[in-house]
């Protein structure tokens, strides 16, 4: 009889079956048998081999031998600690990326019960939020805006900035610090974020969750692992959310199936699709009064920011709404030569949509604190919004590793494609006649509506192209001396038509560098500095001509940036932690700023900011028991350097930023820590601190917001292989503060929550 073929695995991965014997940490995750969830055992294997473990039924019980079958290593779900990362196109060691990164992993997740992307955000040193007029991502980092420049991607793809985001589908979340256009493309002046998603691995294995919380909270998730094959496996993650929210309400459901097959051999396929729904209420903004007594914005306005009314005050109408919408559908290949290298090629297509009706609050009339009462009126102002968005995107990227005369090389190298079709409706928001009720401040959530008056959208279309291609090489000069320089070639082409029929078009071809060099004298440090830039297009994320027929802004060419860092990444505590210690400067220095000639309006690249300061990254376990999460970022120094607004012949200064104004949405100190520590066998306790120094609102120089601090803890329960139990409060102080903020109003952070988690695992 004929024997079947085996199936073609690269040299590393053809001894498939293996035996590993270890001793487990008590931390790594809670004791279950196989069938109830198995312990995860990171062995001694290479990138195309994982392994599975049967988990111990104690922390001091050694393993025994177990099978190694090639599968994917899932370590973010054990630790607080990564050491690599696919941030920076491949897969790296982080000692190796010669900028800052911070990783959440899935346990950070869990632990602090961060279901919302920007919940991650907000525990990320050097991330700050505008509050903005159409509900969107805008994200600062280092005080460089993230969001609305596309710097947030999905398993190295752009991801849309119109969708609302949920975790349930995370493996983590990655922030790369520092210009990133060299591998990324356009954008990423203060860096980059990555979500992770979760893949299949080769075991069966079932894990699901309700959570049950204040503001009337029910949330359930399912994470359900089948083995369908030698080297295949499909795995299904879901989610339902249901919260009140004190009035902001929000209902989310979220499906993501990924098979995948040829897991661990030369060639591993992948499919998934990605179907995420969020319909909400928003809390969309608090008027703010200032400690001088002001509380409407004037040319004049100075003082700081006072929160008087409560973070669950909510006084839109039961008739607002923000509802998004993502849809896409991933197929991966992966090929493993048999040098160790491998070509990873990625296509997705989706469809992002985001429809916001809501209301603006605001005093009717000047009040302060003295004044302020239940009486006071306030007022509801429309804004509205409708945006979809249909992208294509193809990437292929190729890492690997060959010697040329006498001395190793690390290659980076590939292509990207990213096609966007896209209309919004910028100011949809019904017959202005048809005034919104107003309500009082004694009066949250009092049920009043109003009907939709909004008609058919007026839809401006922007559609985007984009092609560019990377190499990176990186040569060990010595044993303990590396250096690193690579390029990227864009060309970005993109076309606006308004509702009035009025268009334009503008391309740009755009070169990236980046180089470094790193010093490595042992496996437990790394020295290194590096120089890298990035850009912005006037294109980028529908910012042609709003203001037709003028379009002055389309014809500028794109905004310039260059970081520059030096620093050294250690492993700590017998390897069981990694510390991370840089000093950076980031500069803007071709700003878009306004045409001093007032009567024909138009911008010019002759602005410049900049920022420089400290970031410090530390994760994993100090002792065997205790596992602590911290990173901060310290900006002593940032400062707009040139600038048209204020000048003679210029733009009015009135509240906007001038020349030698620390930039707005920067403060000096932000940073988070969480720390836990298993004090039993059966339970572990959490504490964690998200802090943020005070900063300025864009366009309002004379208000500031203070510094807050916000404290959460958690309790960890198992009850026995199957159950595990978990209470997280949130907020416990219930601080009141000012989380995102805008010229005019501030959007508050959220009030102490209390949830209780109950979770199998089967």
């Amino acid at each position: 009889m004929k024997k079947k073929a085996a199936k073609s695995r690269p040299p590393e991965a053809q001894q498939h079956v293996r035996q590993t014997q270890t001793m487990i940490d008590a931390e790594t995750r809670r004791p279950a048998s196989l069938p109830l969830g198995a312990l995860m055992l990171a062995a001694s294997v290479s990138a195309t081999a994982q392994t599975t473990a049967q988990a111990p039924a104690s922390a001091d019980q050694v393993l025994p031998a177990v099978q190694v079958t090639g599968q994917r290593e899932t370590q973010s779900k054990e630790s607080l600690r990564a050491t690599t990362s696919n941030i920076g196109k491949g897969t790296q060691e982080l000692r190796d990326i010669p900028q800052s990164v911070t990783v959440m992993t899935e346990r950070l997740l869990n632990d602090r019960n961060l279901d919302d992307f920007r919940e991650v955000l907000r525990t990320t040193a050097g991330v700050t939020f505008q509050a903005g007029e159409t509900g969107e991502e805008d994200v600062r980092l280092r005080g460089f805006s993230l969001g609305q420049a596309g710097d947030i991607y999905r398993d190295g793809l752009r991801d849309s900035t119109l969708y609302e985001r949920d975790t349930f589908n995370y493996d983590r979340v990655e922030v790369l610090k520092g210009s990133a256009s060299m591998l990324f493309g356009r954008g990423s002046t203060g860096g980059i974020v990555n979500q992770v998603s979760k893949q299949p691995f080769l075991f069966d294995q079932n894990e699901a969750s309700y959570t049950v919380g204040t503001g009337n909270l029910h949330r359930v998730t399912g994470d359900f692992n089948l083995k369908t094959g030698e080297d295949a496996a499909l795995r299904l993650n879901v989610m339902a959310h249901d919260a009140e929210n004190w009035g902001a309400k929000q209902k989310k459901y979220g499906l993501a199936p990924t098979y995948s097959w040829g897991i661990g051999t030369r060639d591993e396929f992948s499919v998934g699709l990605n179907h995420l729904r969020i319909d909400g209420r928003p809390l969309y903004n608090h008027p703010w009064l200032l400690d001088n007594g002001t509380s409407v914005r004037s040319n004049n306005t100075r003082g700081r920011i006072v929160e008087e009314l409560s973070a669950k005050n909510y006084y839109g109408l039961a008739s607002d709404y923000l509802d998004s919408e993502a849809t896409y559908g991933t197929v991966s290949h992966l090929h493993r030569f048999d040098d160790g290298a491998q070509l990873r090629t990625q296509l997705r297509h989706g469809r992002y949509e985001r429809d916001l009706w809501v209301s603006a609050v605001g005093f009717t009339s000047p009040v302060t604190s003295d004044t302020l009462s239940d009486a006071t009126a306030l007022r509801r102002t429309p804004k509205g919004r409708l945006s979809v968005s249909d992208t294509t995107q193809l990437a292929s990227d190729y890492s690997g590793k060959f010697n040329l005369g006498g001395r190793q090389h690390e290659i980076l190298a590939g292509v990207d494609i990213y096609d966007e079709d896209a209309k919004r409706a910028n100011n949809y928001i019904g017959v202005p006649t048809v005034a919104k009720p107003g309500t009082t401040v004694g009066d949250p959530n009092n049920g009043a509506s109003v009907g939709d008056t909004r008609g058919a959208p007026r839809y401006t279309t922007f559609d985007a192209r984009n092609i560019g291609v990377y190499a990176q090489d990186m040569i060990s000069i010595t044993p303990t001396v590396k250096l690193l320089g690579g390029i990227r070639f864009d060309h970005f082409k993109a076309s606006y038509r308004d509702f009035n029929g009025f268009s334009f078009e503008r391309s740009d071809n755009l070169w990236s560098p980046r180089v470094g060099a790193l010093y490595q004298p042992n496996a437990i440090s790394s020295y290194y500095t590096s120089f890298g830039t990035s850009y912005n297009t006037s294109g980028d994320t529908y910012q042609f001509a709003v203001n037709a027929p003028n379009a002055k802004d389309a014809r500028t060419d794109p905004e310039k940036s260059r970081n520059f860092e030096v620093g050294g990444k250690w492993e700590l505590f017998e390897n069981r932690a990694s510390l991370g210690i840089a000093a950076f400067y980031s500069q803007k220095y071709n700003e878009r700023n306004t045409d001093p000639v007032i009567e024909n309006p138009e911008q010019l690249l002759s602005g410049k900011r900049h920022a420089k300061g400290i970031e410090i990254n530390l994760a994993g376990r100090i002792t065997p028991k205790w596992e602590v999460f911290f990173n901060h970022t310290w900006i002593p120094v940032a400062r707009i350097d040139e600038s048209n607004v204020g000048k003679p012949g210029g733009v009015p200064a009135g509240n906007s930023q001038v020349e030698g104004d620390r930039p707005a949405l920067t403060p000096k100190h932000s940073g988070s820590l969480w720390t836990t520590y298993r004090i039993l066998p059966q339970l572990r306790l959490g504490a964690g601190a998200t802090y943020r120094g005070e900063q300025t609102p864009e366009g309002n120089r004379g208000v500031t917001a203070g510094s807050f601090t916000v404290f959460d803890a958690m309790a960890e329960y198992t009850i026995n292989q199957t159950w595990s139990a978990k209470l997280n409060v949130l907020n416990l102080t219930d601080r009141l503060y000012a989380d995102s903020l805008y010229r005019g109003f501030y959007t508050p952070g959220a009030p102490r929550r209390v949830e209780l988690t109950l979770k199998a695992m089967f």
